[in-house]
């Protein structure tokens, strides 16, 4: 009787085994949503492989891919904000001003380290430095890289936002304004820099890859609680990316210039000042932000309580990324 009573409760105990393991199965499989919204940007070229290439497709066949197009940092964040993304592709610093501005944003992943912003200006322009600035018309995208630039490189020559004149124009139309001679300068942002550089000969005043900061991918504190699955998927496929990017330059190139429509000279340009290394958010990333993030306290861009390099600690969230990343 004993015997039989131990087959059969072994039997049981298989059984349970078995629905317990189907059940971990569903619950991975529905942490997962039937939907994932990614921005794409030319700024950021590992978004355009995984685009191209369908890495998330191909990794998630039951999950729709939906991407949407931004033109900026600041555009991305309006994305993130208004849960038209779940993934935003942005600058750390563009990044760590809408965190502490009040958007529950995570950064789990860095795309890359470029220097990707400068300051532009026309190719028989009479600016010579950036004390010839004063009293000019600088184009900038408010909230983005190239507008954070401005300030820190004013800073550099003893000026600020009331020393010049801001004109908030997206990126492509800060170009053409620079290019028709609206503007006296622009804060450019590859792959437009590079196009102004390589087709108008427009010239690059001051250039600093100290006060640009990382390529960085974020979501929503929200998001990550109820999808951690779903962020580990993305960071694995933007790895890959990261990888296939650093040793196929070439190829890299062709697909940037193809999606931006710019000149193959002109994707080469903006790769050449693109460094593929970074991946895993470290305590290098964290100080290289908070050395920048005075300038948001600075020029009261948050609030006069706003702990800045506080806000940059919350910012950032390696484990997801420390997890796949091999």
């Amino acid at each position: 009787m004993n015997g039989v009573y131990m087959q059969f409760f072994g039997f049981k105990t298989k059984i349970l085994s078995v629905i317990t393991l189907s059940l971990a199965s569903h619950y991975s499989l529905a942490a997962i949503p039937d939907m994932l919204k990614l921005d794409y940007a030319y700024y950021a070229p590992t978004s355009l492989v995984v685009k191209e290439q369908k890495l998330l497709e191909k990794a998630l066949p039951k999950t729709q891919i939906k991407w949407v197009f931004s033109q900026g940092s600041n555009r991305s964040l309006e994305y993130l904000n208004s849960d038209s993304v779940d993934f935003s592709s942005t600058a750390g610093l563009a990044a760590a001003l809408s965190r502490a501005n009040g958007s529950p944003i995570k950064t789990v992943y860095i795309q890359s380290q470029p220097e990707w912003t400068a300051l532009v200006v026309a190719k028989n322009s009479p600016i010579k430095s950036l004390k010839d600035l004063k009293g000019k018309k600088i184009a900038a995208t408010k909230g983005t890289d190239p507008f954070l630039f401005t300030l820190q490189a004013l800073e550099t020559a003893g000026l600020n936002k009331k020393d010049v004149q801001l004109v908030h124009l997206q990126h492509p139309d800060g170009k053409t304004a620079l290019e028709r001679g609206q503007v006296d300068a622009w804060a450019g942002l590859d792959p437009l820099m590079a196009s102004a550089q390589v087709q108008s000969g427009a010239k690059l005043l001051y250039r600093n890859v100290g006060f640009n900061s990382y390529s960085v991918l974020s979501t929503k504190e929200q998001f990550a609680k109820q999808s951690p699955e779903a962020i580990e998927a993305v960071i694995k496929a933007y790895e890959q990316a990261r990888k296939w990017a650093k040793t196929n330059p070439d190829k890299l190139a062709e697909l940037l210039a193809r999606e931006s429509k710019l000149p193959i000279a002109v994707a080469k340009l903006q790769l050449s000042r693109t460094n593929f290394e970074q991946n895993i958010p470290t305590a290098k990333h964290t100080n290289a932000l908070k050395k920048s993030g005075s300038i948001l306290t600075e020029e009261a861009l948050v609030r006069p309580s706003t702990n800045v390099n506080q806000v940059i600690d919350q910012l950032f969230d390696a484990k997801y990324a420390q997890k796949v990343v091999k």
